[in-house]
């Protein structure tokens, strides 16, 4: 199927970039997504790629380049992280109401002020609602795997939507991990060429991007939604389809000894194995907890969610983002919006930490549950807590 090396995971998912034969690159670096885009700048210039790689004088230019680059029928990759998908921030919106199938990496990383380098979900958090599809993955392999699934989730043409792969920034970039690459002929049966359902051709000339009066534009924003809900289906055959060529499986959600608990962690991103690795030391104490992992972030999950938690009482949410003025961070509200219609729903208790890095070890996830149980108990359950900070 192919072979397992150890190796850093930038590289791992510029070699998964050069799988999938992507034709054009355009992308400007930062940390700590650097390492993807020098890998594939020296992939394209040794002739190891067939591709057009585009050094820009900044992200909001790559954005832009890829949309050219995607209108005109190529396939198109580009990533980045923080403060330059922030300036990226005003092409993001436009990439899925054209439906450009443009695959990018997200290695999330801080948003300033104060300036750091360093990882939380601050950056996807502030995009959440631009029209893509978002994924979350958990290790290495994940990434790997997730970039050839989200170029056959982007081109299928009843979908014709980017997606976007949400990395934590250090925590995966910059690891080297033991991770299985398939071979080009196995990739080559699972994702076949592009062949785009309309392109910008001088000889075939069409519209893209179009003014619209006030009078059309709610349509289109309204086909838009529709576009993305009605993904689903097709995202869930990719994955199939992905677990039967290389023999991994994925779902967009994910369960950890979570069967019967009546308590359950939710996490997004690598700390759902620090969270495992607490629940299997938890269980050795006699504390039965459980863990749901949230893999689809957009479109969310909503009947697969609920039927995952649907025996808890007490659902412990980890954010690594803070929703500035609002009841809770963005993933416990997100929560709470899908119970609120839902009887005999479990308590949501809200927990943001790791933010800008900082270190969450299994036993502050032990602590965690002591204190949701004392919150709900004493029915403070609504009041989210920054975990760990001084004060």
């Amino acid at each position: 199927m192919g072979k397992r090396v150890g190796m850093e995971v930038s590289i791992g998912a510029a070699e998964a970039v050069k799988l999938a034969r992507a034709e054009c690159i355009a992308a400007y670096p930062i940390t700590p997504q650097t390492h993807i885009v020098e890998h594939l700048s020296e992939l394209v210039n040794n002739g190891e790629l067939d591709a057009e790689f585009i050094p820009v004088e900044s992200e909001h230019s790559a954005m832009s380049v890829c949309c050219g680059c995607s209108a005109v029928g190529a396939r198109t990759f580009t990533c980045t992280s923080s403060q330059g998908m922030a300036l990226m921030n005003e092409i993001l919106f436009i990439v899925p109401a054209m439906r450009l199938p443009i695959v990018m990496i997200l290695a999330n990383r801080s948003l300033s002020s104060p300036l750091s380098i360093w990882n939380d979900h601050s950056d996807i958090m502030s995009i959440r609602d631009t029209g893509w599809i978002q994924l979350f993955a958990e290790n290495g392999q994940e990434v790997v795997d997730h970039v050839l699934f989200a170029f056959k989730v982007a081109e299928n043409p009843n979908v014709l939507l980017p997606v976007m792969i949400n990395m934590d920034g250090f925590i995966l970039s910059h690891v080297i991990e033991p991770i299985e690459l398939p071979d080009q002929d196995v990739v080559d049966k699972f994702l076949p060429p592009y062949n785009p359902v309309q392109r910008l051709h001088p000889d075939h000339p069409i519209t893209m991007g179009a003014f619209a009066i006030p009078d059309l534009f709610t349509e289109t924003k309204k086909a838009q939604e529709e576009a993305i809900k009605s993904s689903f289906p097709y995202i869930i055959k990719a994955w199939d389809e992905l677990g039967n060529t290389i023999g991994r499986y994925y779902n967009p959600i994910e369960k950890y000894k979570s069967e019967g608990k009546k308590i359950l962690f939710i996490t997004m991103g690598s700390f759902g194995e620090t969270v495992m690795t607490a629940i299997d030391m938890m269980e050795e104490k006699g504390i039965d907890v459980g863990l749901i992992r949230i893999r689809l972030w957009r479109p969310f999950p909503e009947k697969e969610f609920l039927d995952a938690i649907k025996d808890a009482d007490i659902l412990i949410v980890i954010d690594r983002a803070i929703t500035f003025g609002g009841m809770a961070g963005p993933v416990t509200t997100e929560i709470r919006s899908v119970l609120y219609h839902e009887e005999n729903m479990p308590a949501v208790v809200g927990f943001i930490c790791g933010l800008a890095g900082r270190d969450v070890t299994p036993k502050d996830y032990e602590r965690m549950v002591e204190i949701a149980k004392e919150k709900v108990k004493k029915g403070k359950e609504k009041e989210y807590e920054i975990y760990g900070v001084r004060e």
